[in-house]
């Protein structure tokens, strides 16, 4: 057991000096005791694991599994519920996202229920229209105030839009691959449709966002086609696969040479984190069983590849002919 604790501490080391010294310093005594208990030769007393787990910032009960051994331990994304809610949550995103760009061969595993968040936060419409939608799920401020986002889009603190940027910026340089099937892109347009329908987006902004959304399809297409991320300083690879069978649960797996994690949605943007590593490996094993049903884009015939997203552009022009003709009976099938 104390070998598992030991092995665990040093991934989450990031001290340049030699492990035994860390361990030395945070438990207060000299270098050969440290070494005698990173070296399995003395036992760490409970009151030195505690002040160990909580200096590194590990749960006890997550690494030795306490409990039954059918539960497990989740921990819980911070709640939102207002701006400066949501700009944490960007912002600690970030700061999750940012070291997989630093370690080799981590990717990114999406099944896409919805278009994937960070093809759709850059300077456009449909990024602020997201930020107006979420907000609007969770900030009954916004909810009661009948709060339009013709008049939100001129408010929208600028710091709130640069963790959004920042956050689709990072992911650009992780090597990444989205499972998408037909109906990916609905949640999106039927977003647009229940505001402008509720009279509270206004059809040139309506126009616009279905405008911006194309360009992200676009975006999707040509990256599928080249198998790399555009504009990625790490030369990161990007798949996209498209299954027919399975509808997506916006579930993401991260995976890294060390671990395998995954995000899996709890209420909006809010999402449960799983590290328990024995059903972290069933999710990667489901993973694996979707993508062997499904079709890899650039291995499609060229005629496939135009159906899957042919599909998606004439589903954007449908939802465009509604706003412009404002008719009353509108659906995407």
């Amino acid at each position: 057991m104390q070998n598992i604790f030991i092995t665990h501490l040093k991934e989450k080391s990031n001290s340049n000096s030699s492990f035994v010294d860390e361990i030395a310093t945070v438990l207060d005594i000299g270098y050969d005791a440290a070494y005698r208990r990173v070296n399995l030769k003395t036992n760490l007393t409970l009151e030195e694991g505690v002040k160990l787990a909580k200096h590194y910032k590990i749960s006890l009960n997550k690494l030795f599994e306490v409990g039954n051994t059918n539960t497990i331990l989740t921990d819980l994304s911070p709640p939102i519920h207002n701006e400066k809610g949501l700009e944490i949550w960007l912002n600690q995103s970030y700061n999750s996202v940012f070291p997989l760009t630093k370690l080799k061969n981590s990717s990114i595993i999406y099944s896409a229920k919805d278009i994937p968040l960070f093809h759709t936060l850059k300077d456009s419409y449909l990024s602020r229209y997201k930020i107006y939608v979420w907000l609007k799920d969770v900030d009954t401020n916004m909810t009661k105030k009948k709060v339009s986002f013709d008049d939100f889009v001129n408010t929208i603190p600028n710091s709130l839009l640069e963790s959004a940027f920042k956050l689709g910026e990072v992911y650009k340089n992780i090597n990444i691959t989205e499972i998408w099937n037909n109906t990916t892109i609905n949640g999106s347009l039927q977003q647009v449709l229940y505001y402008f329908e509720a009279g509270m987006l206004s059809k040139d902004l309506a126009l616009l966002i279905c405008d911006d959304i194309e360009d992200v399809i676009k975006h999707v297409e040509e990256q599928a086609i080249k198998q790399s991320l555009i504009g990625s300083k790490n030369k990161s690879t990007y798949k996209l696969y498209v299954n027919d069978i399975h509808t997506m649960s916006n579930t993401i797996m991260v995976k890294t040479p060390m671990q395998k994690v995954f995000f899996t949605p709890f209420t909006v943007i809010s999402y449960f984190k799983i590290e328990h590593q024995s059903t972290c490996e069933l999710m990667f094993e489901f993973f694996e069983k979707q993508m062997s049903i499904s079709k890899l884009l650039v291995n499609a015939g060229e005629k496939d590849r135009a159906l899957f997203f042919n599909r998606m552009h004439q589903k954007i022009n449908k939802l465009k002919t509604r706003i412009r003709l404002d008719n009353d009976i509108f659906d995407f099938e």
